[in-house]
């Protein structure tokens, strides 16, 4: 508690020199406030803020929901500018980027954690009550904001399938019909930030047509700094522009246009730095060395010991040690290439007439330790992003009459992100050998290799020439949106009020991730992925030259096809990298209602139903890296991503609420609202991005790869049929698609106004039992997507209190229990054996993407059996089956005497792994505590000057990233950050402001991801902003 103590001392003691205007009670409803979407923000009594929650003008103390609002004057102020700025305003609300090109918020402990693109969104992103599939919100700073709301519980009656969590919402502001105005903002600060914001209102008709121009432009050096390019990197270069048509043509008929664009072009990075505990592997596997001398081999010995080695281990991600590097003799390909240059030779060196290979044979991380500045990476090349969006939204209001409106809804939205950066960012020492010293033709398969790395340099076409091995990876995103949503409302004057709308949605995405390596490249130009072994036949590109659309020929399919285009314009058919392609269409309607019953003039009864329709079709394309339709390929396509059969899933919903307010009469306050509600929610399920694209013995048959009536089929078969299957996983437990979210909500709250209006007291309390929540892993080079059971319960205080006129404090605190169900599991891939000594984690054959589990007997046997690396590439299953029945002895299970078979140890699960008994655990990204307090004051002199003097203050308890709670691993610490204000307000609408975010400079980690087990189990972790110093100077017109 020392973190909350601290925060609570600083803040305190801010708050007797300052004070502060809470965001959520800074907003007046003025006389346009009357009509939907013409609420005016003017500051008041905190009690007459207005917002639009239940989609109809109320004040926040009349909504029975828990709610932030932020005027736009109130973002300015709290410098709440974007997604991580929001988190620390408002009570059980966290956010952190993900890993790949979107992000996670995260609402009393219920966000985003699936990795799919057919996943929903668990809070509701919506812009003036339309809620955006795919947007960046929350990339874009905000501008020209009426306000922002905040909706904490599941909100499905009113916003539908995906608000499990709540809903944000950003109103933008409209034209005024009345009057000419406008305002121009310039910043300028530290990282040589510059900004320029402004706004234009233009009545075109007095009191009935009106347009309103806005834009905002952001340019900065980046964050953080690349050690090898010498460049500072996650800079800014974006801007957003809004234009606004107003209209009224009548009293009964009122509405707006609004089209937005945003544009970035700059070095965002994705995500933050890589870190890792390296993992040597161990000395001893049961009673036998690892290492064990071996004279004929001797430089093999460090590879059997890393056979053994996750490449990381868990352990802290705040220790020095995270800052190592992987162990690079762990990572597959480097075990392949060894491997296969051993087995079949590589070439000749023709100065010295011995063998040579392509790497060098050692670690090519060389235990290297990074900077422990989390802002510092070792990349050769720096990060590229684009992302631009459109927006379209036309809304109409009609009073059909004097107590019913019709209302309209529709939206346009198209998005698209593409980001580049390196997968590892850090480097390597140099690997590649001098092929331009080989002989030629020396190769074990004849192959010339003379050209693949002259002067020990090889140049890839995706990543360009290096010495070094450069992993690079590519998320993008292209999406359009359509909606429309119909409602009608009642405003009787007696007991009862009604709404009723129906709402339809149609989406269609494609996202798309791609790793490229430069070593990936180099095995498919090696025999015997290279089916050839030439390098001139199979090189980039070469082999496929004039050929024709895929599918190409079996006899045609020497090797895996390398794409010769460069990074931003590959044709996406290559198989020298991983590609996950992934088209996902969804239709979705709703129809829905409330009915609004005021039993007496101080009892409301609510009632909300709503039946969601969800119907979503996706298209598996599995991935190819390094397949081809060889025997050693195990694939059905050497070129091209065959797609298989659609998958369609749908849904068929009810949601919705019911509840009571009271609004008694006290003696103690002027005014309270006690509420009490149950509502239950719903998200879709969805489909788990496929595996990669193994083929079945039965398709190799029919393909011609292997042909019944010649020998080698006859002889696999007779030993075994399930050879034919030259590609397997070591276990599969997981299915192509995971189940929808329900959730059953409680809430019980209380609004109070006290001391004149100079207090307000706001409390809520809820408990949640939550069904099939959805948590992402990569395994199996895919993101399995699986559900599990959990209980929530918390409660939360807001409270603003204004002494006097110029004096204000504000506090928001939130406290927040999860607990993963009894009897829920799951396979750790960073614990797949969860330190049972009776069980050893092994490496698999370079074309399987998951490490597999096997008992360690069978694993010492092998041990003792196999001198250098043996048939390393059977125990995992797999193509080494194939290849051990024709050179190696099979490895045998002292346990029966007999080969090994998994499914003699049902525990291993196929050998994927032991799995982690969740029940108790924690939910990720649920800090117990939330915690922030600020002050304002401000001081009046001359005429019409006046000095604002702000502070805030934010404290996040410590919590966990994932769901197995393992520790130290997964643990995120706790963290606090504050900000200072001075503004100068004068005459004419002149505002000057000096601001410091992030007073203290801290570097918080808000969250991490593992990568999988053939990325060597690195951690991406993300953070936020550094200390960022700015000035602004303002004017209104």
């Amino acid at each position: 508690m020392r973190g909350i103590r601290a925060c609570l001392c600083a803040c305190s003691t801010l708050s007797l020199i300052v004070g502060t205007a809470s965001p959520a009670f800074a907003q007046d409803a003025s006389d346009a406030a009357a009509r939907q979407g013409n609420a005016e923000s003017e500051a008041r009594r905190p009690t007459d803020i207005v917002v639009t929650a239940q989609k109809r003008i109320e004040k926040v103390q009349d909504v029975p929901i828990a709610i932030s609002a932020f005027s736009g004057e109130d973002l300015n102020a709290q410098k709440v500018e974007g997604g991580f700025d929001l988190m620390k305003a408002v009570p059980n609300l966290t956010f952190s980027k993900n890993n790949f090109s979107g992000y996670n918020i995260s609402i009393r402990g219920i966000g985003t954690k699936s990795i799919s693109t057919t996943s929903d969104a668990g809070a509701a992103v919506s812009f003036n009550n339309t809620t955006l599939l795919r947007n960046r919100l929350f990339e874009q700073e905000y501008f020209d904001v009426e306000r922002l709301e905040v909706l904490r519980g599941p909100q499905g009656t009113l916003y539908g399938r995906n608000a499990t969590a709540g809903v944000i919402n950003l109103i933008s502001a409209k034209p005024k019909l009345n009057r000419f105005e406008g305002s121009i903002k310039g910043e300028v600060g530290n990282y040589n930030s510059r900004r320029l914001v402004g706004m234009l209102n233009i009545p075109i008709v007095t009191d009935k047509l009106g347009l309103r121009l806005a834009g905002s432009m952001t340019q900065r050096e980046g964050y953080d700094y690349n050690s090898v390019t010498k460049h500072r990197i996650n800079g800014r270069d974006l801007w957003s522009g809004r234009v606004t048509l107003g209209f009224e043509p009548v009293p009964s008929v009122r509405g707006s246009l609004i089209w937005e664009r945003f544009h970035e072009k700059d070095d965002r990075s994705r995500t933050g730095k890589q870190v890792c505990h390296r993992d040597a592997g161990p000395e001893m596997v049961g009673s036998t060395p690892t290492e064990e001398a071996n004279p004929f081999d001797p430089a093999s010995n460090p590879f059997r010991r890393a056979l053994f080695s996750t490449g990381c281990k868990a352990g802290s991600i705040y220790d020095d040690a995270a800052f190592g590097t992987p162990n690079g003799l762990a990572l597959s390909p480097i075990t392949a290439l060894l491997v296969l240059n051993q087995s079949f030779g590589f070439g000749t060196n023709a100065e010295t007439g011995q063998a040579q290979y392509f790497l060098n044979l050692s670690d090519p991380y060389g235990g290297m330790m990074q900077s422990r500045n989390l802002r510092e990476i070792a990349s050769f090349n720096d990060p590229r992003y684009r992302a631009g969006a459109d927006i379209l939204q036309f809304n109409l209001d009609i009073d059909v009459t004097d107590a019913l409106t019709l209302s309209s809804q529709t939206a346009f939205n198209w998005d698209k992100v593409y980001s580049f950066q390196d997968f590892n960012r850090f480097n390597t020492v140099p690997v590649f050998n001098d092929t331009s010293l080989l002989l030629p033709n020396s190769g074990g398969n004849g192959g010339d290799f003379r050209q693949m790395a002259p002067g020990g340099i090889f140049c890839d076409p995706q990543i360009g020439c290096s010495n070094t091995i450069g992993t690079f990876d590519v998320a993008s995103s292209d999406s359009k949106q359509f909606s429309q949503e119909l409602r009608i409302q009642s405003d009787f004057d007696g007991a009862f009020n009604f709404s009723l709308g129906a709402n339809y949605t149609k989406f269609k995405a494609r996202e798309e991730y791609i790793v490229m390596s430069n070593i990936t490249t180099a095995l498919s130009m090696i025999y015997p992925v290279n089916g050839s072994g030439n390098q001139t036949t199979c090189g980039i590109g070469s082999a496929w030259l004039d050929r024709a659309d895929p599918p190409t020929p079996i006899e045609d399919s020497f090797c895996p096809y390398i794409d010769p285009n460069p990074v931003e314009s590959i044709n996406g058919l290559g198989h020298n990298y991983f590609r996950s392609s992934n088209p996902y269409w969804l239709t979705s309607y709703g129809l829905f209602g409330e009915a609004y019953w005021n039993i007496n003039p101080d009892l409301k009864l609510t009632m909300g139903l709503r039946y969601n329709h969800d119907r979503k079709r996706f298209t598996p394309i599995p991935s190819q890296l390094l397949m081809a339709p060889t025997i050693i390929g195990g694939g059905l396509s050497g070129i091209g991503y065959p797609a298989e059969p659609d998958i369609n899933l749908k849904w068929g919903n009810f949601t919705g609420r019911i509840g009571l307010d009271w609004k008694p009469v006290l003696s103690f306050t002027d005014e309270t609202m006690l509420y009490a509600f149950f509502s239950r929610g719903y998200k879709g399920g969805g489909m788990n991005p496929p595996s990669p694209g193994f083929a079945t013995g039965e398709q190799m048959v029919k393909a011609g790869i292997f042909k019944p009536g010649e020998g080698f089929y006859d002889f696999l078969v007779s030993t075994n049929p399930d050879l034919l299957n030259v590609l397997t996983f070591p276990g599969k437990e997981y299915g192509p698609t995971f189940k929808p979210e329900y959730v059953n909500a409680f809430e019980i709250g209380a609004k109070n106004s006290l001391l004149g209006g100079t207090l307000i007291l706001n409390a809520s309390a809820f408990y949640y039992d939550y069904k099939d929540y959805q948590v992402s892993q990569i395994r199996d080079r895919t993101a399995v997507n699986e559900n599990f059971d959990s209980t929530i319960y918390g409660a939360e205080l807001q409270a603003v209190f204004s002494p006097a006129q110029d004096f204000r404090l504000i506090a928001n605190i939130g406290y927040l229990k999860t607990r993963i169900a009894d009897g829920e599991s799951s396979i750790d891939i960073m614990n797949r054996n969860l330190g049972d000594p009776d069980y050893t984690v092994f490496k698999p054959w370079f074309q399987l993407p998951s490490n597999c589990v096997v008992p360690t007997a069978v694993a010492e046997r092998w041990l003792q059996d196999n001198q250098a690396l043996g048939n390393y590439w059977g125990v995992c299953g797999g193509v080494g089956g194939l290849l051990g029945m024709l050179i190696y002895p099979p490895i045998m299970d002292p346990a029966t005497g007999q080969p090994y078979d998994p499914a003699n140890y049902p525990e291993l699960n196929g050998g994927a792994g032991l799995k982690t008994d969740l029940s108790g655990n924690e939910m990720p990204n649920s800090p117990r505590w939330t915690v922030n307090l600020g002050a304002e004051y401000t001081m009046h002199f001359g005429d019409n000057w006046s000095t604002t003097i702000r502070g805030d203050g934010y404290w996040q308890a410590k919590s966990w990233a994932r769901v197995y709670n393992l520790n130290p691993y997964d643990r995120l610490r706790s963290w606090t950050n504050f900000n200072l204000t001075l503004a100068v307000d004068g005459p004419e609408g002149l505002h000057m402001e000096a601001y410091v975010k992030n007073v203290f400079n801290s570097t918080p980690i808000t969250d991490s991801f593992l990568n999988s087990d053939d990325a060597a189990l690195t951690t991406n972790v993300f953070t936020l902003d550094p200390r960022i110093i700015g000035f602004s100077i303002a004017k209104k017109f």
